[in-house]
């Protein structure tokens, strides 16, 4: 049973979701309110878990921008999907810096945010139209600058093989190797696009078009 908490300031978009979402039997909504603030308030109250997947949406009406509402939400333990109209690029590029696992447009058809969220409840990558216009339309985004052989070592990284794996493909110590992912990683810290972990690797190789599918058996965090 995957939980769900929606958060958008507009009652009706909430209201269509629960209902949508009481019909699975895969999925469990345990909170819905207006604000990050009202969620966090309630868990605590509650004494609840963190909800699997958040729903949240791009702008809400309290004054908060979207990088604290998804980085809140994200440090307390949950996937974030962020649910917009995303016609904003750089809103939406800041979503995803802060950690979202990628975006649904509220003009997508039921069916498609519930296929979104079971597969971010998953722990896959969520790969769809509205994040690669947004990536497309921010050249910001992409402006890691990685050299030929960062890319290289990033492309067989994020794919899912182990790093010494990487240096033998390549011929490279694997130290060398190392040191080109750890590279990789403060270049995406600079552009305000961390990858602490071996699956936000794999999200900017894919985001970038370094990777252009996610691997089988993506990896895990690590």
């Amino acid at each position: 049973m995957t939980r769900v908490a929606l958060i958008d300031d507009h009652e009706s978009v909430r209201l269509g979701l629960e209902a949508a979402l009481a019909r699975t039997e895969a999925t469990e909504v345990v909170f819905s309110g207006a604000n990050v603030a009202s969620y966090l308030s309630w868990r605590r109250a509650a004494a609840a878990t963190p909800a699997d997947v958040v729903v949240l949406d791009l702008t809400l009406g309290d004054g908060t921008t979207v990088s604290e509402n998804v980085d809140r939400v994200v440090r307390d333990g949950s996937s974030v999907i962020i649910h917009s109209v995303a016609d904003r690029a750089a809103a939406v590029r800041e979503a995803l810096a802060a950690g979202a696992a990628g975006i649904v447009s509220k003009s997508s058809p039921t069916h498609e945010v519930l296929g979104a969220i079971s597969t971010v409840a998953r722990g896959e990558v969520l790969d769809n139209v509205e994040w690669a216009s947004a990536v497309e339309g921010d050249r910001e985004f992409a402006d890691a600058q990685l050299s030929t052989r960062e890319r290289e070592v990033l492309r067989l990284y994020a794919a899912g093989l182990p790093l010494k794996a990487v240096a033998d493909r390549l011929g490279v110590a694997y130290s060398t190797a190392k040191e080109n992912i750890t590279r990789v990683r403060v270049k995406y810290v600079e552009v305000g696009r961390p990858a602490p972990t071996k699956v936000d690797l794999l999200r900017r190789a894919m985001e970038d078009g370094i990777l252009q599918d996610a691997p089988d058996g993506a990896p895990g965090h690590g």
